[in-house]
């Protein structure tokens, strides 16, 4: 018997061993199957959208990125320069997290009153302490209040950013029900982005069903293209179309143009402008004396000799423009849209 022990006792540490290594191979077999399993998901994108959102980092942030992850969510953080240097580990975890880090200025200030000196330093000293907290440079500006005018878009051109600005509002700073946010976010079509905040709880509490209707569209959250400021795959490449491109009305024909004003303020309100059914167009606006537009972007305008006709025409910018209206004294009037012609 005292021969025969050792055998045995070699026989089950080898036994033993073989089990761990069994144990092991199963274990990373289902870690295989379970990697190989998510690129199925992702085969459903027929398009990508872009969920921004503005003025973090904030207090909620962690609790904002937990909402993403458990969603699946990657999203663009448009953040306030302050706000990272004061939170730099809250800016940390958003890269951390799989978001993508923009600039939305230092502070938050009405940057179209700058003047182009003060504008180059707000951005760049934001920029420098995304980088400082991240370790990336930021591609991609938003200017607070959607309020801008060449002389900005040039200046975040030159510091390598490209402007973004939004498509859909989900009104979440106005105090929009999550119901309203959902509602509002279910406009969004592929390569649109929607503008949304940190910080708010109804915001959060929106995502599943934002991302629930996204899905049952067959529309993935995307990054937003520097070159283009439109949402495409995560990667950067664009979804491979599963139905012919349609060709442009032509030239003189009709298209829809859609007006929201996202920004109200006691002097002057932004308005957004969307069109549909075509690629380049001409949308003619009304104003109601004396109200007077004092910045457009994403489109070149002309004005009749009574300065309240303005005539927009598309500029390769896509098919977005906005323009901020001065109230002089008559706050309850909107803009309206005259018509809109392709070509």
């Amino acid at each position: 018997m005292s021969r025969l022990f050792p055998r045995t006792a070699l026989w089950s540490r080898r036994l033993r061993a073989a089990l761990a290594v069994l144990a092991t191979a199963v274990a990373m077999c289902g870690v295989v199957l379970a990697a190989t399993s998510t690129p199925s998901s992702a085969a459903t994108c027929n398009g990508y959208v872009g969920l921004t959102f503005d003025d973090g980092p904030t207090g909620s942030t962690s609790a904002l990125l937990n909402v993403l992850r458990s969603n699946g969510v990657r999203a663009t953080m448009f953040n306030v320069g302050q706000n990272v240097q004061n939170n730099r580990s809250a800016a940390q975890a958003q890269v951390a997290a799989g978001m993508w880090v923009a600039n939305h200025s230092w502070n938050h200030a009405h940057m179209t009153s700058m003047s182009q000196s003060q504008m180059q330093s707000d951005l760049s000293q934001t920029s420098s302490a995304i980088q400082s907290a991240t370790g990336s440079r930021p591609t991609l500006f938003r200017p607070p209040y959607g309020e801008t005018n060449s002389t900005l878009q040039s200046v975040a051109s030159s510091l390598g950013m490209r402007q973004v600005i939004w498509d859909v509002d989900s009104q979440d700073w106005n105090g929009a029900s999550v119901s309203q946010i959902v509602a509002n976010a279910s406009r969004l079509q592929a390569g649109q982005v929607i503008l949304m905040h940190d910080g708010i709880q109804n915001t959060r509490d929106a995502i599943p069903q934002i991302m629930a209707n996204l899905t049952s569209r067959n529309l993935c959250p995307g990054m937003i293209s520097a070159s283009t400021g439109r949402a495409v795959a995560p990667d950067g490449t664009t979804p491979p179309t599963t139905t012919p491109p349609t060709s442009p009305p032509p030239a003189g024909g009709s298209c829809t143009a859609t007006a929201t004003t996202p920004n109200v303020w006691g002097d002057r309100y932004n308005t957004s402008v969307t069109v549909s059914g075509a690629s380049t167009w001409t949308v003619v606006v009304a104003l109601t004396s004396p109200q007077r537009v004092s910045t457009v972007w994403n489109g070149t305008a002309t004005w009749d000799s009574s300065g309240t006709v303005m005539t927009v025409r598309s500029n390769g910018s896509g098919n977005t423009f906005g323009f901020t209206t001065m109230t002089n004294g008559n706050s309850s009037a909107r803009p309206q849209i005259r018509s809109c012609t392709s070509g």
